[in-house]
């Protein structure tokens, strides 16, 4: 009987890293959440955490409070995003500095998406800038920090195409970005043919794969409706009847990411970028079971790095 995925371990000790996305809390019971979240993610190590930043600087505050509390109170290394919606040039290098006199060096830049609702076309602010290329290059001039920018294996839903897709993420990297984590996806042929696609345009960052775990299917099904990422038919299936099953239904959603971040790494991916929603237990279960554990020696590693 052939080995499956499940019933071996890659071997790729020390190779592995991964990174976490948590967002701002709004109530003190999701503080607590996303706390226990950080507390439990910890120990794995992690290569950086980034923290989400709203619209127009919409949780501005509540995204410094948190940058400044990963920063005093543990010892992970906070990336802060950064968007140019409904804000001015001065306003965005405003926080980009004040992000930094916090101690920051680690940032995520995006456009980010109108702040008008979802089908709305994004405008820029008058005097702000335009995409995530110019964001770049504002952070750049302020400090030599490290930059991941957005990547999207089935290209942005309001680029034309795919080369006009990639000319922008080129034009990210010819500003200063140092990484790509890509928008979520579940079909691990997409993101390989977008990296050979990136490649051939010589663009040579890293292209992080973002894994989105599958904490509730009817809400990912209908975020990813909205931002052009593909569900397949398989996946739908996978939880079809599950809706009012939360245990099997993260049973499912483990091995399903387990699965699609196994058979990457048999494609020779070794960095991985988990979108939580402040949820710890998918990504310490599939971290489990790739090797990243606390005390392994992709943690070790990790850590010895940082």
């Amino acid at each position: 009987m052939p080995q499956s995925h499940f019933s071996r371990r890659p071997d790729t000790a020390g190779k592995l890293r991964v990174s976490f996305e948590f967002f701002p809390p709004k109530t003190e019971a999701m503080e607590a959440r996303l706390w226990e979240t950080v507390t439990r993610l910890a120990p794995l190590a992690p290569d950086f955490v980034s923290v989400t930043y709203g619209a127009g600087g919409s949780t501005r505050e509540r995204t410094a409070r948190t940058v400044r509390r990963i920063l005093e109170e543990t010892t992970l290394t906070p990336a802060a995003h950064m968007t140019c919606v409904d804000a001015s040039r001065e306003d965005v290098d405003h926080v980009i500095g004040e992000f930094a006199a916090l101690g920051v060096r680690r940032f995520v830049a995006l456009r980010g998406d109108s702040s008008a609702g979802v089908g709305e076309a994004y405008k820029p602010h008058p005097g702000g800038y335009s995409n995530g290329a110019e964001l770049v290059g504002a952070m750049r001039r302020q400090g030599e920090f490290d930059i991941s920018v957005a990547a999207y294996p089935e290209k942005h839903p309001e680029s034309a195409d795919f080369a006009t897709d990639i000319d922008m993420l080129k034009r990210k990297v010819d500003n200063g970005a140092t990484r790509a984590i890509t928008q979520f996806f579940f079909d691990n042929d997409l993101y390989e043919r977008y990296v050979e696609r990136v490649r051939r345009a010589g663009i040579y960052i890293p292209i992080v794969p973002g894994i989105q775990p599958v904490h509730n299917f009817a809400q990912v099904a209908n975020f990813a409706s909205r931002c052009g990422a593909h569900v397949p038919g398989w996946l739908a299936e996978r939880f079809d009847g599950l809706e009012n099953e939360p245990q099997i239904h993260a049973l499912v959603a483990s091995a399903v990411a387990a699965e699609q971040v196994i058979d990457l790494i048999d494609r020779g991916i070794d960095e991985f970028h988990f979108y939580t929603m402040n949820r710890a237990d998918l990504a310490l279960a599939v971290c489990h079971m790739i090797g990243i554990r606390p005390g392994s020696s992709e943690a070790k590693a990790a850590s010895a790095a940082a």
